[in-house]
């Protein structure tokens, strides 16, 4: 087998095509994050965007993303942005991950959301974490029946809500495909004011970050696009969300809410509309991602499939200094997440050093817009105080 490693945006349509059909090809690696589309929007906002093409005689037979951290390690491509990690790849593939890594120029690979059915990857994990789907191969009416049958009240509860909203405020309405610049800013606004809130860092102050986003949001074709929508009550927003789509699949990404309205669940009801819209956009799965503490997520998904992280790394000296580097704040940042009491401590004072900062900011005259109002579970990677 040969590895050639080459930018993203280097890709042929020989290339692009292959991709696209091994993605089809296998049901686990439908999440859009791990479409070619993403990778070549990396790599226009970050420098050590890379993609290895692997090929046996004259067959491509998988594509490996990912991002240089250095000389010798990496991450995933997007880093801790991405939902979904790992290698895309042809039927009963064979390979070694350390001899892949070796092939690619590197000592180690860090990976947080890495997709099922990864064998090479799946001894080197070191943590592994539920992500929340909910099905709509049966239409959206088999999805709500679904719900109902397991005894779940959601769908019922989040409709009176809505209708409570709407005899409140005025006509609640939806667009599930929202091109406004405008409209986009004002998630980002939100999600970045519920990020310092929470105490956590605020992801979209990162330039490339925000870049990013707003190229996803201007990427559209039939495999791959970016997917902004929105909850509206007499024409005012009251929830958003942008995330990534691929022919069959829609992952969550930035779902947020204005808490002026936290009483009415807005953030539920633009869910379930979205499910709607996307089941009758011939979408199959809306994989809602990690979901531990995240009680919306755990009330809507249908089923469940398992994500994790860790990290491969060779036999050197450059694998032993990474070694060194990570695995003392892994430790440390694991000890919190697996213990209940512990977790709850460092949620608490997160949350406290958000309000101080909110308070600190209304004190110096600085506008901030209302937070996202959503209940505190970030998956591990959202741990920023922990590395």
């Amino acid at each position: 087998m040969h590895v050639s490693v080459i930018r993203p945006r280097e890709l042929g349509e020989t290339e692009l095509t292959a991709w696209r059909k091994m993605q089809l090809g296998l049901s686990h690696l439908a999440n859009p994050f791990l479409s070619a589309g993403y990778s070549v929007a990396v790599d226009r906002v970050v420098d050590g965007a890379r993609v290895a093409v692997l090929t046996d005689g004259p067959e491509i037979v998988g594509f490996f993303p990912f991002e240089r951290h250095g000389r010798a390690s990496a991450g995933a491509i997007g880093g801790w942005l991405s939902l979904g990690q790992g290698l895309v790849h042809v039927p009963g593939l064979e390979l070694d991950a350390r001899r892949l890594l070796q092939g690619c120029g590197l000592a180690a690979w860090e990976f947080g959301t890495l997709v099922g059915d990864q064998p090479w990857f799946a001894p080197y994990a070191t943590k592994r974490l539920d992500s929340a789907v909910m099905d709509l191969s049966g239409g959206f009416e088999g999805f709500t029946g679904d719900l109902k049958a397991k005894g779940s009240k959601v769908v019922k509860q989040t409709r009176y809500k809505e209708r409570k909203l709407g005899r409140d405020i005025g006509e609640v309405s939806f667009a599930f495909d929202v091109r406004d610049d405008a409209a986009l800013e004002l998630v980002r606004a939100w999600k970045s004011d519920q990020y310092r809130a929470m105490g956590r860092t605020d992801r979209f102050a990162k330039p490339w970050v925000a870049e990013l986003v707003e190229l996803l949001h201007h990427t559209h074709d039939e495999h791959f696009a970016g997917s902004l929508s929105m909850l509206y009550a007499d024409g005012r927003p009251v929830a958003g969300h942008f995330g990534l789509r691929s022919d069959h699949t829609l992952v969550t990404w930035f779902p947020v809410y204005d808490p002026e309205f936290a009483k009415y669940s807005p953030g539920l009801a633009l869910h379930l509309h979205m499910a709607e819209e996307a089941a009758a956009l011939g979408i199959q799965h809306i994989d809602m991602g990690p979901s531990i503490g995240w009680r919306y997520k755990q009330e809507l998904q249908t089923w469940s499939h398992e994500v994790s992280e860790g990290v491969v790394r060779r036999p050197t000296a450059a694998g032993a200094a990474h070694w060194l580097r990570y695995e003392p704040v892994a430790r440390g940042r694991d000890l919190v997440l697996n213990n209940t009491t512990l977790y709850a401590m460092a949620d608490r004072t997160m949350r406290r050093v958000g309000q101080w900062r909110s308070r600190k900011r209304r004190l110096l005259g600085v506008a901030a817009m209302p937070a996202g109002g959503e209940p505190f579970a970030e998956t591990a990677a959202a741990f920023s105080f922990l590395g």
